[in-house]
């Protein structure tokens, strides 16, 4: 007996992928950089949630960070510096139906990328935001980037930066429209993918700042944080991130904290030290900018192929006697 062709796709779109079904390549980032936690965490998540590889999308820009949709195995789109932003909107306007994460590094969205960020954050479209912050330019070997402590010595700051850090969290949180804002770190694994799952899970413009480690180039920066769990403050609700037994014993500095509370959400942020964990800020209120301007017309090949001959017929010399 064959099976008809509706048949065969609804049991394709019912299987069930595994972990390796998204993973792609051996990624060359150094021994111990955070971003192989971050991978770690969305290749856990698309398998969690069964997204179809084909339904997915990541969106980059350059950097160590950025080099993160080589290693999965969907669609990806690795564009130019500052640029992953614009990139990513452009997929949520045209192809609604398609799972948008995006990648960056914290030159790539708060310095070149920074005005492509703040309009971002306005739109609010739907996608998860991940902002890789290991607070250096890695990939270049070395360079102070926006969010350097002051202080710090590098390449471009060979007598220490002069300027205090930009905060990711508090730019986001100052801007209209933002509606969802969390902060991770890549040595607590269990949370910074739930935190990624919050986010997926939040329809809008999900924004993480995630704080990692650089064992190339700041191999000891984050060494105080990582050996006093204290210094982390671990945000806790009813409806966010939880800590298991075991974490709870070890980060004992937690904190109950209401997400919709913009105002706390902004103390919080503007904490460096203790490291705050967890979802700062949340509104599932704020309209979506493809929901206000999209016409709820999937782009399909025929609708494109149409345009495309529209295009062209412009500029196409007839044979005489024909006419267009």
């Amino acid at each position: 007996m064959t099976t008809g062709a509706t048949e065969c796709l609804l049991q394709l779109y019912s299987d069930r992928h595994e972990l390796e079904d998204y993973q792609k390549g051996v990624p060359r980032w150094c021994p111990g950089c955070g971003d192989n936690a971050i991978l770690a965490a969305v290749q856990r998540l698309c398998r969690d949630e069964g997204l179809r590889p084909e339904k997915t999308v990541f969106v980059s820009g350059i950097g160590c960070s950025s080099r993160l949709p080589h290693y999965m195995r969907t669609y990806g789109f690795h564009g130019i510096h500052g640029r992953a932003l614009p990139l990513a909107e452009g997929v949520r306007m045209s192809r609604p139906d398609l799972d948008v994460f995006v990648n960056m590094g914290d030159g790539d969205c708060c310095s070149i990328g920074a005005a492509h960020w703040i309009h971002a954050i306005r739109y609010n479209m739907n996608m998860t935001v991940m902002l890789h912050d290991n607070q250096i330019y890695g990939l270049t070997k070395k360079q102070a980037s926006p969010t350097s402590p002051i202080g710090l010595r590098s390449n471009t700051t060979p007598g220490g930066a002069v300027l205090e850090a930009l905060n990711p969290l508090t730019v986001t949180l100052g801007v209209q429209n933002a509606s969802f804002v969390a902060q991770a770190v890549d040595w607590i694994p269990d949370v910074l993918y739930q935190i990624v799952s919050a986010a997926f899970h939040h329809r809008g413009f999900s924004f993480i700042r995630i704080v990692q480690r650089c064992p190339e180039w700041l191999p000891k920066m984050m060494d105080p944080w990582l050996q006093d769990p204290s210094r982390v403050l671990m945000l806790d609700h009813e409806d966010g991130i939880r800590l298991g037994p075991d974490l709870a014993r070890v980060y004992k500095n937690q904190e109950k904290h209401d997400p919709s509370n913009i105002h706390r959400a902004r103390e919080i942020a503007s904490t460096l030290d203790p490291i705050p964990v967890g979802v700062l800020f949340r509104n599932d209120s704020v309209p979506c900018y493809e929901d206000l301007r999209h016409d709820d017309r999937l782009r399909t090949a025929e609708l494109i192929g149409k345009g495309l001959d529209a295009e062209f017929d412009k500029f196409t010399v007839w044979p005489e006697g024909r006419e267009a």
